[in-house]
């Protein structure tokens, strides 16, 4: 038997149900107690694997705090093609993209923001570039 993909929006609403829990600083361990589930069926709701069903989406919505909509944000209508997988809302889905965000909005200087999106320019380079000078080195 054939494995089933998740659909779009199942990924995308998983994906929203994990950077709004990262956004209260809850586990998956912590927001499944708090709906009456394992961290494990968090886990498999955020990768879009499972699907969410109403009540537990409303749920989920009242212990992260958000409206049911927000759950929803970045869906598609039957004429627009799906969101690609890297989008600012699937990179916003990683714990250390967040972080970065968060940290990078309570810069209040200018100055110190524009040399720290060089620095992560520069790294961001070098780390492209690094396997290919590797390979002419050997």
């Amino acid at each position: 038997m054939a494995k089933k993909s998740p659909m779009p929006i199942d990924v995308l609403v998983g994906q929203n149900i994990r950077i709004c829990r990262l956004q209260q600083r809850f586990s998956q361990t912590e927001l499944g107690r708090r709906i009456g589930v394992t961290f494990q069926q968090v886990q498999k709701y955020e990768k879009g694997a499972n699907r969410v069903g109403a009540s537990r989406l409303s749920q989920i919505s009242d212990v992260l705090g958000v409206p049911l909509l927000a759950l929803f944000d970045g869906s598609t209508t039957a004429t627009q093609q799906p969101e690609p997988e890297e989008t600012p809302r699937a990179l916003l889905a990683n714990p250390h993209s967040l972080r970065l965000l968060q940290g990078f909005d309570r810069i209040g200087n200018d100055a110190a923001r524009a040399a720290l999106l060089q620095l992560v320019d520069a790294l961001a380079e070098e780390t492209a570039t690094a396997p290919a000078k590797e390979a002419r080195r050997k």
